[in-house]
């Protein structure tokens, strides 16, 4: 009883240390927005430094264009999810169910994507949009911002409707349920769990994202939050106070999405992982 009760509080312990650890960078950058001026280093340990001010949150909202980045990267993300979302639903269920030719060398194209960083695929997709005239658009940073997302968003769902038994699919077509209907129907609300691990990782992908944005993105006022951000900081000085300040407000929105979509986090990492 004694040692259960000591390999528990051993366990509670490490896990503490563990959350300090990870807690501690947060707390950093909270004091540094809160420092008067641009300072990155102080002798003081408080968290709260005792002459702190709440100035570098009110220049962002007041003085720079913080509000026009936020819109700027939600509406990017919001774009890069929803199409993330629909493509690989339908691409997903398309390799999943269906036998046709090409279907192997497709998925080991897809797989194979996935083995190289996004980076090396900067310069083609540049070219690609620059032919298009999508530079310094939207449109075009959605382009590069889907393609790399893609391929992982496909095998996720492919993998999530592997664990769907085709049964229910024949049982509603039984019923007089079409293909169309019985995806729509029968299909797509148990794969939610899949789906909201695609629209995550699809949002992640465009919200913090800074190497292709500082390619596409040359107006200002476009700029997503990434960018912005950067502009804070120069050869000879940084805006520390507002880098930091902005940094945690840049980080609230995706610990709303966390936490509103963890219940469906575990199983969706799961269960597209196996095939039943």
């Amino acid at each position: 009883m004694k040692e259960s009760l000591l390999i528990t509080l051993s366990r509670h312990l490490l896990l503490l240390v563990f959350a300090a650890i990870s807690i501690y960078p947060v707390l950093t950058v909270l004091s540094i927005s809160l420092r008067p001026g641009d300072q990155l280093q102080s002798t003081d340990l408080s968290i709260i430094p005792p002459n702190w001010t709440f100035a570098a949150y009110r220049e962002l909202f007041t003085e720079q264009p913080f509000l026009r980045w936020l819109g700027n990267s939600l509406l990017v993300s919001t774009l890069v999810t929803f199409t993330g979302v629909v493509l690989a639903s339908i691409g997903g269920y398309a390799l999943s169910r269906f036998n046709f030719i090409g279907r192997q060398a497709t998925m080991l194209a897809i797989l194979t994507t996935q083995m190289f960083p996004a980076t090396m695929l900067l310069l083609p997709l540049y070219i690609l949009i620059a032919k298009l005239h999508l530079v310094d658009t939207f449109l075009g940073l959605l382009v590069f911002y889907v393609s790399t997302a893609l391929p992982f968003c496909i095998w996720q769902m492919k993998g999530f409707y592997d664990t769907i038994p085709p049964s229910l699919e024949e049982a509603a077509h039984i019923d007089g349920c079409s293909r169309a209907s019985a995806f729509w129907l029968i299909i797509l609300p148990i794969a939610v769990p899949g789906l909201v691990i695609t629209a995550l990782f699809s949002f992640m992908t465009a919200w913090s994202e800074y190497i292709v944005a500082a390619q596409v993105l040359q107006d200002r006022d476009m700029f997503t939050l990434p960018l912005g951000i950067k502009s804070f900081q120069a050869s000879m000085s940084t805006q520390w106070a507002l880098y930091a300040a902005a940094s945690l407000l840049v980080s609230v929105p995706v610990v709303i999405v966390f936490l509103a979509l963890s219940r469906y986090l575990v199983s969706g990492m799961t269960l597209g992982a196996v095939k039943e």
